[in-house]
């Protein structure tokens, strides 16, 4: 191969992962794809279910399920990439991750939802919060169910 379309090669690698990143940034990525689009989103999830016991493995690698574009959402002044995540499209009423991650990508919060219902809250539903929301976080993570 020659050096110039070895270059040539290079540049369109380079430009190929640079819109991966620029995608997950403007929220055209899917939940399950965000982990393997950075490595920074990955150390935020890592961080966020650090200590947390007995996740199930579909939320711990974001692997699930998605129908829906991750969404640029603000809260209280910071914005945020947010989505949903299910087990699987047949499990989706019963098991439902939504998951945000700060701009920056240091930070990541997530909302398990197991139950019967886990698209509408009833007191047959059990919340998880993962990584350390605050109450506004917390609403937000709430609105996407």
């Amino acid at each position: 191969m020659n050096a110039l379309l070895k270059r040539t090669l290079a540049v369109a690698l380079l430009m190929g992962s640079g819109s991966a990143a620029f995608a997950a940034n403007d929220g055209q990525v899917y939940t399950n794809q965000l982990l393997g689009s950075d490595a920074k989103y990955r150390e935020a999830w890592q961080d966020a279910i650090d200590g947390k016991e007995r996740l199930p493995d579909w939320v711990i690698n974001l692997s699930g399920t998605t129908q829906q574009q991750m969404s640029a959402m603000t809260e209280d002044g910071d914005k945020y990439l947010v989505g949903s995540l299910c087990e699987t499209q047949d499990t989706c009423a019963s098991k439902r991750l939504v998951a945000a991650f700060s701009w920056d990508k240091e930070e990541a919060y997530g909302l398990l939802v197991e139950g019967p219902k886990a698209v509408s809250p009833s007191n047959e539903v059990n919340y998880r919060w993962i990584g350390k929301p605050d109450d506004g976080m917390k609403a937000l993570l709430r609105e996407q169910l």
